[in-house]
């Protein structure tokens, strides 16, 4: 009795788990979650490839990359660039990467922009034209009201 009452649970959990993952808004999150995933790829390699290049390049070919505080000393062993924050990195010295910093922050600028612009454009193709306001009702027009008052006057007086 007790492999089928945890048998019917089972099959119950699994019921409401599909339900789950039926629900529209479920699968809209996972094809957000994968898309978003490859346009930060796509970003990313702007800013890595295009952008910060650029960047450099107006700064005086300055490399983002090469700005890091060394916190720790380097191991004896070590056979790479001791100016280079990815030879540092890959031979476990610890280090502030604060340029590596400044790319992600552009990256995180850009992507926010992009962002905008396309919610910005979805909104706009998703939006109802105004709706044009109902005539107001027609009154009655100067002369028919001073035609009522003076009517009204006769009828008291």
């Amino acid at each position: 009795m007790v492999n089928q009452d945890v048998k019917g649970e089972v099959l119950g959990m699994f019921g409401e788990f599909k339900k789950f993952i039926a629900r529209g808004n479920v699968l809209d999150l996972a094809v957000g979650v994968i898309i978003g995933g490859a346009f930060g790829k796509i970003v990313t390699s702007l800013t890595e490839s295009v952008i910060m290049p650029v960047v450099g390049w107006i700064t005086g070919g300055v490399d983002f990359t090469r700005y890091f505080i060394q916190l720790g000393p380097v191991p004896a062993d070590f056979k790479g660039d001791a100016n280079s924050y990815v030879d540092l990195k890959a031979a476990g010295v610890p280090m502030i990467g604060y340029g590596d910093f400044i790319t992600q922050a552009v990256n995180f600028v850009i992507v926010a922009f992009i962002i905008f612009l396309l919610v910005k454009a979805i909104n706009k193709a998703f939006e109802k034209p105004a709706e044009e306001a109902p005539a107001a009702p027609a009154g009655p027009t100067e002369v028919e009201l001073l035609v009522e008052i003076r009517d009204a006057l006769k009828a008291k007086g």
